[in-house]
């Protein structure tokens, strides 16, 4: 290993190529983050050695190359190990300078670039050996267009990319430069000496014998660390038998797509966000291996892999690819809107619904080569039994912590059990657990969290359209090839919609002494949020219909209405709606949500938890929307986001509860914060309920949360603790800077 301090015109004037190598990721820098301050940088550089220090310098990085085997006179070839984003855009930077150059007329200037962007001519053996940095397939096309353009370039006909972007950028920065007040040629002069011989970057080269993929994984540990899925790419085609066509073959055909729009869109599980490429190959290691590990640990877990169980890349790569097109398959089908769907997919859907990605595994695993001849009844009946378990344990609020490794367990146990009874084996697993983790949640627990909870404001929106959606698919005869003549009902676009409005006071008269009338009005309060208030409408009434009086409502869904679930009601119920019928009409619900999601009969789930369900039900899954009700946070409140580099950042909470970043809504404050992060300028822990202050009072989501759980005689959660100091720092930094 050699480094040595270098600058542009010392690291590109000798004829050569750096090669990166196609596994590496696409180029990903971007305007804000990079090119505008690397410009400023360079701007204020050639101030200070016009007026100032003619020998001052700017520090830009290093990067890692290590030498690639050549014949005898053959052009020096490098592969980049490490700086390949540092190395792209000094060449677009200095092939931009250069454009300008020419452009107005400073052909001695321009002179001095062109040999740092262009070998010459008698080591071309091939088109692209014009280029000194030769980027990843993947920006090779966009790189090539812009690279060669003519002068002027036209930007509308070069090939569209990031790439070419960024030419634009610096481009249009360098010409502003130049045409400001003084000589231009002077001008001229000064940028091509700052840039070409005055930015200093570690130069570190490695010869062919070094271990470049120990050096590149220990480079990326620091700063901003490549994902799961970036480390993974590198390590298998690094490592790929075969010359470097076959492995680009590979890769062209197991894994670029892996790298697509769909593959790189962050997801968030819980309070982590990955790639979801990643969350991807961590539930399919976890299914090959029938171990459970936490994602952070996928890369390593992924090498040993390799090492322990003998398996070569070229077969194991075909492998991941037709399981990546399955999990695709199942998870772009759950998010259609509209349509019939595959019995996995409603199962991908349903759970989906839950914040859960515990089963993702299982799905995997019952897709592998090694269950092909597991009959598709048996798959049905499995899901099925899980899908019932996932969606009772919700409804009564079980502990969700664990159910990884209950996942995996149960894998574990199937994997031991003949094919044709895996179905049996699942139910009677799940059914004999009596953990607080893995415990199936019987009728009674079921029906008694159902009949005493505040519906409304005890579950996830999401969480609670999904059931309502079920209760109206199992009426239309979904998804058990029933069908009735209806499709299924649109999925994740329904309102949920209060019969009996929440704002009813104007409307709904209440027959009551006054003595009665608070007791009366606090319990229709209560019952209005119950389910059997609750129906899906496909289209939002606007609010004088939805809080009209009970004849308003009716005449319009019987003019309107398309939902089975609300025929009922405006069928048999056109005299009034009240309370009693509220009740009448939970217990039915509850019934069919029983049947939706049946257990074996004589099923005992834990009997303790019943005892424990009132209070469960009193407290709830506190979100906001439960906090909105109880007037603990204004519907339309402001909320600010306290981390330092988002200052201005604001959303809105709607009458729902959901956070509003713009037009668009979220169900939880995570989702939200995620979203006004998505360039990732905050570094932090995300937790929502941390992350977002209201403005007119200055206190966290979080602490409203606990001031209303302490209020119902709850213990408050002391976890995240790391995250409200990241968070703290960042406002104190904030603050210091605006003082």
């Amino acid at each position: 290993m050699k480094p040595d301090k270098v600058n542009p015109r010392e690291v590109f004037y000798q004829p050569s190529r750096m090669v990166v190598p196609l596994f590496q990721r696409p180029y990903v820098w971007s305007r804000d983050r990079q090119w505008q301050p690397l410009w400023e940088d360079i701007a204020r550089l050639a101030e200070v050695l016009e007026t100032k220090n003619p020998t001052a310098t700017h520090f830009l990085g290093a990067f890692v190359v290590q030498q690639l085997p050549s014949t005898l006179g053959a052009m020096p070839e490098w592969s980049v190990i490490d700086g390949q984003q540092r190395l792209t855009t000094l060449q677009i930077l200095l092939d931009a300078l250069h454009s300008q150059l020419e452009a107005k007329g400073m052909p001695m200037l321009a002179a001095q670039i062109e040999p740092l962007i262009v070998n010459p001519a008698a080591f071309h053996k091939k088109s692209e050996d014009r280029f000194k940095v030769w980027p990843t397939n993947h920006d090779r096309a966009g790189f090539e267009s812009v690279m060669s353009a003519p002068v002027p370039v036209d930007y509308s006909a070069v090939v569209p990319s990031r790439l070419a972007e960024a030419h634009e950028y610096f481009s249009s920065a360098i010409e502003e430069w130049l045409g400001r007040e003084g000589n231009v040629e002077v001008r001229g002069k000064l940028l091509v000496d700052a840039v070409s011989g005055q930015l200093e970057i570690v130069s570190i080269r490695l010869d062919a014998t070094e271990d470049a993929q120990a050096i590149f994984e220990t480079l990326n540990a620091r700063g901003e660390p490549l994902s799961a899925a970036d480390l993974i790419k590198n390590f298998v085609f690094q490592n790929h038998p075969g010359s470097e066509s076959e492995v680009e073959q590979a890769y062209l055909a197991y894994w670029a797509e892996l790298e697509t729009p769909w593959w790189i869109t962050p997801i968030t599980a819980g309070r982590v966000t990955h790639p979801r490429a990643s969350w991807f190959l961590w539930h399919w290691l976890r299914a090959r291996l029938l171990e459970d590990f936490p994602i952070r640990e996928l890369f390593a877990q992924f090498k040993d892999y390799i090492a322990d169980s003998g398996i070569g890349l070229a077969t194991l790569l075909p492998e991941v690819k037709a399981a990546a097109d399955r999990y695709r398959f199942l998870v772009e089908g759950s998010q259609a809107e509209s349509g019939t769907l595959t019995r996995a997919q409603w199962f991908t859907y349903r759970v989906g619904t839950l914040d859960s990605e515990v089963m993702r595994p299982l799905l995997i695993w019952l897709d592998e080569s090694s269950q092909a001849d597991v009959p598709d009844g048996e798959k049905t009946n499995i899901l099925k039994s899980l899908e019932s378990w996932s969606v009772r344990r919700a409804l009564v609020k079980a502990p969700s912590q664990g159910s990884n490794r209950f996942i995996v367990d149960l894998m574990v146990h199937l994997s031991k059990q003949p094919h044709d009874a895996l179905a049996a084996e699942t139910e009677a697993y799940l059914a004999s657990n009596k953990t607080p983790v893995g415990y199936w949640p019987d009728d009674g627990e079921v029906t008694h969290a159902l009949w005493t909870a505040p519906a409304y404001n005890k579950y996830v929106r999401a969480r609670l359209r999904m059931v309502l959606e079920a209760l109206e698919d199992h009426r239309r005869g979904y998804p058990d090839w029933k069908a009735f003549g209806m499709g299924p009902v649109p999925r994740g676009v329904g309102t949920i919609e209060h019969l009996l409005p929440q704002a009813w006071r104007a409307n709904w008269p209440l027959a009551a002494t006054a003595d009665e009338r608070p007791a009366k009005e606090a319990a229709r309060d209560r019952a209005l949020q119950q389910l059997g208030n609750l129906t899906l409408v496909t289209q939002k009434l606007n609010s004088k219909v939805s809080n009209g009086a009970w004849e308003t409502k009716l005449a319009h869904f019987q003019q309107y209405n398309d939902v089975l679930i609300t025929n009922d009601v405006i069928q048999n119920h056109a005299d009034g709606w009240d309370e009693d019928l509220i009740a009448e009409r939970t217990a039915k619900l509850t019934e069919a949500i029983l049947e939706i999601w049946p257990t074996p009969p004589g099923h005992v789930g834990l009997a303790a938890r019943v005892a424990e369900a009132p209070a469960a039900a009193a407290a709830g899954d506190v979100d906001v929307a439960v906090l909105v009700s109880a007037g603990l946070i204004e519907p339309g409140a402001l909320l600010i986001a306290r981390p330092a580099v988002l200052a201005g950042t604001t959303a809105a909470v709607g009458i729902d509860g959901r956070i509003f970043v713009g037009e668009q809504g979220f169900d939880t404050p995570s989702a939200a914060a995620v979203a006004v992060n998505s360039e990732g300028l905050y570094k932090g822990g995300i937790n929502g309920w941390r992350f977002w202050k209201v403005r007119e009072t200055g206190r966290s989501l979080w602490q409203i949360r606990d001031e209303y759980r302490l209020s119902l005689g709850e213990e408050v959660e002391e976890e995240s603790e790391e995250i409200e100091e990241e968070l703290a720092v960042s406002e104190s930094v904030g603050d210091a800077l605006r003082l």
